[in-house]
């Protein structure tokens, strides 16, 4: 018998392998380590939103609901939008539900990238972008953002290498993506940054995608500065958020997309034939749920805490703590660790804390598409109190 052999073709994505965060949470599966490198929360969601979904199962909402989404998420998402940014998006034209904000991602990139096209990302980067614009047929353009080191040499803070993006914008610019509050720094860009971006695109045909996925977790008094809030940047730039990151559903992956009309009528161009549509009961769930806006504007205060009994405890060790002024995630220098393995890079120190101490990080280099070591891992502080104190129990041991 002729023995069967699978035909061999060209990869699409040839550099690519498995993400980092699988890897990571593999790794601490074995080693049964406290994840706290994937970013999702180990605690339930309100019930009131699992009663609404099961509400409207048990309603028979469960065929196909319209392309863009339910009109009931799209209005309630307009809402939402109008009330915190001022700025107006259409429920039928300029408001689509997506499977999470990976997709809405992958689909705009999809939508205006073409062979030939560059698009810029402001590196460390969330890690399906480059993957989106390869498959586009697009150049990735990336601009690394600026480290600033306190006087013993370890990170403090991260800035936006204003000079440098302004450089790299030129004709062949399609797309710029930008990300607020950012992962994986936990940096938050602010009104001045907004009016420079804007700035720099003004008489241009350069559009945005707007990364905004952790809109809802901004701390000490300050505010989101949402795309949507400056007209200019508005008017050129796709705005994606996540409903799984906002409401502790990142398994349901539901989000959406906002942008003009006629950005939108080329996104949804592609969105139809990529998922066409997204889980109808969850749609009218999230819906019900989304009226009531103290389910988002109490997220700040609620995280917040979080992150203040980590980084207490994270106080008591010699990592040196990076500001967080958003998202849930804590930055951390390593490098003056009294022990050998300080001297590991990124990814080996990360392997090694997970296996021998028991706590499970991300290096802040597989953020860029060349490793950049800085001596920084992020840690997800979206956990019970409980999983947090036990984490800090291990690292207070260095």
């Amino acid at each position: 018998m002729i023995p069967l052999e699978t035909p061999s073709f060209p990869s699409r994505l040839p550099q690519v392998g498995t993400t980092i965060f699988t890897v990571m949470s593999a790794l601490a599966a074995e080693h049964q380590a406290i994840n706290l490198g994937q970013g999702f929360p180990d605690f339930p969601c309100d019930r009131k939103l699992i009663a609404d979904v099961n509400g409207a199962m048990l309603a028979d909402r469960n065929q196909y609901p319209p392309m863009a989404g339910v009109a009931e998420l799209r209005h309630g998402v307009s809402e939402k939008i109008k009330t915190l940014y001022g700025q107006h998006y259409d429920a039928d034209t300029e408001i689509t539900i997506t499977a999470g904000g990976t997709q809405a991602i992958f689909t705009a990139i999809l939508s205006c990238v073409g062979p030939g096209d560059e698009v810029i990302i402001i590196e460390p980067a969330f890690d399906s972008y480059r993957p989106a614009i390869d498959l586009a047929g697009g150049k990735t353009i990336a601009i690394s953002l600026e480290v600033a080191r306190d006087e013993s040499g370890q990170v403090a803070s991260y800035e936006i290498p204003w000079d440098s993006l302004a450089k790299a914008i030129n004709p062949k610019t399609r797309l710029i993506l930008f990300n607020t509050p950012h992962n994986p720094t936990g940096m938050v860009w602010d009104k001045p940054d907004l009016d420079r971006l804007a700035a720099l695109v003004r008489n241009t045909s350069v559009l945005i995608l707007s990364d905004e996925v952790y809109e809802h977790m901004v701390y000490d008094g300050a505010k989101h500065h949402s795309i949507a809030s400056h007209p200019d940047l508005a008017a050129r730039s796709f705005l994606i958020s996540s409903f799984g990151k906002t409401f502790h559903v990142t398994g349901w992956k539901v989000g959406y997309v906002a942008a003009p009309h006629s950005m939108t009528k080329e996104f949804r161009k592609v969105h139809q034939f990529n998922v066409f549509t997204v889980n109808t009961p969850m749609q009218y769930g999230l819906a019900s749920y989304l009226s009531n806006a103290d389910h988002y504007l109490n997220l700040p205060a609620f995280y917040q805490a979080k992150r203040d009994f980590f980084r207490l405890g994270l106080s008591q060790t010699k990592f040196k703590l990076l500001p967080t002024p958003g998202t849930y995630f804590q930055c951390v220098d390593y490098s003056s660790l009294n022990i050998p393995q300080a001297k590991l890079n990124e990814a080996d120190f990360c392997k090694w804390l997970t296996t021998e101490i028991g706590v499970a990080a991300i290096p802040v280099s597989a953020f860029y598409d060349q490793a950049t070591e800085s001596g920084v891992i992020r840690f997800c502080f979206a956990k019970q109190e409980q999983t947090l104190a036990k984490a800090l129990e291990r690292l207070q041991t260095l």
